[in-house]
């Protein structure tokens, strides 16, 4: 009480205290820019031209994306930023430009994208507006309350946001892109430009003398020569922002000791598992990594030891052995001689409503069970009502329209399992009435193909698993390894250890994968987290259990890319230029055939090139050489020329003229249609290009 007492007198000082630490938070928030009043970061995922990108629903529709496809985070994130990205970009076009689709427009549209509805069809079969406008009335009315519309349930806002705002959407879209395809006609010019390019023809001599005829190491390239280079070239060399690490892993997996251990328990347990009766309960009981499964298995369906299992009688073993992560005893159960394919009819009598059923036409179980029941009965006693019979069947399974038959391999399940076992089970001409999810069928079996022998087979098995000794080790050697590193060269110690040293180049910041290890988002992030330093070693759990002990060895910005990395491309280019020069210096005069003989070369001789195949016959890829053959007359020399692989001088021979057409006008719409073609993606990767763009997507994910 004391206490109390005195805590209340200090009171005021207390408050003082506090408020005075806040202040100091808030003010260091301001002053390292992580204060943000606004909320606006927290909120935002990204800014696409002054248009902001909501945190929650990209959220939202991140995880729509993950559970519809199976994606990964990073892949969903990546999806759906490619969507978000897309229309923000395109709608700046479409506001700047007023872009709207008018009430003639969208009628048309919705006609066009929902004419093959029922609920929008008049007696005569066609798309009814004032069906369309009386569905959506109804659907205003009812709301929130659903309805449906093509077999699926929806509801007004679901009709205006995928619907109304989709084909509208689209409906612009389409006009921005028919309005650029529009301006790239080609013209009859054009046509009879690219006529002439691939029909004039020129023949040429010419020598080469090849860059490879001076050896690249009397090239010296130096440090200024790469950066010079760099600047001319910058397109070539602009990179992402990136990082280099390196790291050991300590991978917890088990020892030869683990392997021992576990496959001794399973001999263990061999002369029980042969000896159950119940096999299912016994690999229950024993916690066996497999269940039983009770089907018969082909030869080429029992894997790596399908010629040791058909030697098998029933009741035998083979085993252990190792087998995808596990050691396994297989025990052959039964050994039976199956089909792998059957031909069979059936008639179904459904008691669940399906897709596009009127659920108020559909049976009760005890309702279908009778009706189908009764058709055996028929059926028993005369096959040729058959087709008569199957009018009865329902349309949602396989069958109806080939009357009544269906081919299943072993494997099939269309008809589901109950079908399956019924047909590879019993005889040709076997006729049943068999319950499955669909409601019951009525099954003759047909025809079996190929019988062969087939064994059921249970598996005691146990995963593949490191022991806590072990996995204890292996927490001792990484936790070892990383204070060792943090003191001596990360190399060294690897080296000293006998631990392979794995190098990651070029990781992005929104990358989820590292090579040799697998999905390790949180390895990225550190990565890129600003407060990480090149040196700075950190250790990273991994999938399948285990650790990495990652060192950040590199911190590359956006821009262009440093000498060194850039010197791999570039030294190459540079060292052509140089003997480009070279070469020229030496060649100070003389004929083809005198400059051909002092450089050791050959004249040679290239006929009917055009200038839409920049390739010259006998040297490869050479636009610049081409280009200046076309400028020649014939029987001119060109002076020497810098081209792709080597120095030339050629010679024109003969000069042919294209043929002149009556019309240009069918190349002038190939070309107007093929710029057509390339036209969108090239637009909006430019559009893409010069958006303002900020992707805070990296502080979320």
């Amino acid at each position: 009480m004391a206490i109390l007492n005195k805590i209340r007198q200090q009171s005021l000082v207390l408050i003082l205290v506090i408020a005075l630490a806040l202040f100091a938070f808030i003010l260091s928030g301001l002053l390292d820019g992580s204060a943000n009043f606004s909320g606006k970061s927290q909120d935002v995922i990204a800014t696409i031209n002054g248009k902001d990108i909501d945190r929650l629903n990209f959220v939202q529709k991140v995880t729509n994306v993950q559970q519809s496809r199976g994606m990964s985070t990073t892949q969903a994130v990546n999806a759906i930023w490619d969507q978000e990205l897309a229309t923000a970009v395109m709608d700046t076009e479409f506001d700047k430009l007023g872009l709207t689709v008018e009430r003639d427009q969208m009628r048309s549209l919705l006609e066009q994208n929902l004419g093959s509805f029922e609920e929008f069809k008049n007696e005569a079969g066609l798309f009814d507006e004032n069906k369309l406008n009386e569905y959506i009335a109804n659907l205003k009315a009812i709301s929130p309350e659903t309805t449906f519309l093509g077999g699926r349930q929806i509801n007004y806002n679901v009709w205006v946001n995928t619907y109304e705002n989709g084909i509208a959407s689209t409906g612009v879209r389409n006009n921005y892109f028919n309005m650029i395809k529009s301006s790239l006609a080609g013209t009859l010019t054009e046509g009879a430009l690219d006529h002439k390019l691939a029909n004039d023809k020129v023949d040429v001599k010419f020598v080469q003398i090849p860059y490879t005829s001076i050896p690249d190491s009397t090239i010296t390239v130096t440090e200024k020569d790469v950066a010079s280079y760099v600047n001319n070239n910058k397109s070539k060399y602009e990179v992402e922002k990136s990082r280099n690490i390196s790291y050991v892993a300590f991978r917890e997996v088990a020892s030869l000791e683990d392997e021992n251990t576990i496959k001794n328990n399973l001999v263990a347990l061999e002369k029980d598992f042969i000896a159950a009766e119940n096999n299912s309960d016994f690999l229950i009981s024993n916690n066996s990594a497999t269940a039983f499964e009770d089907s018969f298995l082909y030869k080429n369906q029992l894997g790596i030891i399908s010629d040791s299992i058909s030697k098998l009688k029933e009741g035998e073993t083979y085993g252990p052995y190792r087998d995808n992560g596990m050691f396994k005893i297989a025990k052959v159960v039964a050994n039976k001689q199956l089909p792998d394919s059957v031909k069979i009819r059936h008639i179904l009598i459904p008691f669940r409503a399906g897709q596009g059923q009127d659920p108020a036409t559909v049976k009760t179980e005890e309702q279908a069970q009778t009706t189908a029941d009764s058709i055996y009965n028929i059926l028993k006693r005369n096959r040729s009502k058959f087709k008569q019979l199957l009018e009865l069947s329902s349309n949602l399974v396989p069958g109806k329209e080939t009357n009544g038959e269906v081919e299943l391999s072993y494997a099939s399940r269309i008809l589901g399992p109950a079908v399956s076992n019924f047909s590879f089970q019993n005889k040709k001409g076997t006729l049943e009435v068999v319950k499955t999810s669909y409601g019951f069928h009525v099954v003759e079996i047909l025809e079996q193909k190929n019988i062969q022998k087939t064994s059921k087979i249970a598996y005691l098995s146990s995963k593949i698993e490191p022991s806590e000794k072990t996995i204890d080790s292996i927490f001792k050697a990484t936790s070892k390894f990383e204070i060792a590193v943090n003191k001596q060269a990360f190399t060294d110690v690897a080296a000293q250890q006998n631990y392979i040293v794995r190098p990651v180049s070029a990781i992005k910041e929104l990358d989820e994968t590292i090579p040799g290890i697998g999905v390790n988002r949180s390895m990225v992030k550190w990565a890129f987290n600003e407060e990480t330093k090149v040196g700075d070693i950190k250790r990273f759990t991994i999938p399948g259990g285990g650790f990495a002990i990652a060192k950040l060895t590199t911190k590359t910005p956006k821009g262009l890319m440093n000498i060194d990395k850039a010197a791999i491309t570039a030294n190459a280019e540079i060292r052509k230029q140089k003997k480009a020069e070279l070469i020229k210096q030496r060649i100070t005069a003389g004929t083809m055939e005198q400059i051909a003989a002092a450089e050791n070369q050959t004249v040679k001789t290239a006929l009917a090139l055009n200038m839409k195949n920049a390739t010259l016959t006998g040297a490869g890829s050479e636009p610049k050489v081409i280009g200046t053959a076309f400028g020649l007359n014939e029987g001119d020399t060109s002076q020497l020329i810098t081209g792709n692989f080597g120095v030339y001088i050629v010679q024109v021979t003969k000069k042919t003229t294209a043929t002149e057409l009556p019309s240009y006008e069918p190349i002038a719409n190939r070309l107007g249609e093929t710029r057509a073609n390339e036209a969108t993606n090239a637009l909006y990767e430019a559009l893409k290009k010069m958006a303002e763009i900020e992707d805070n997507r990296a502080d979320f994910y």
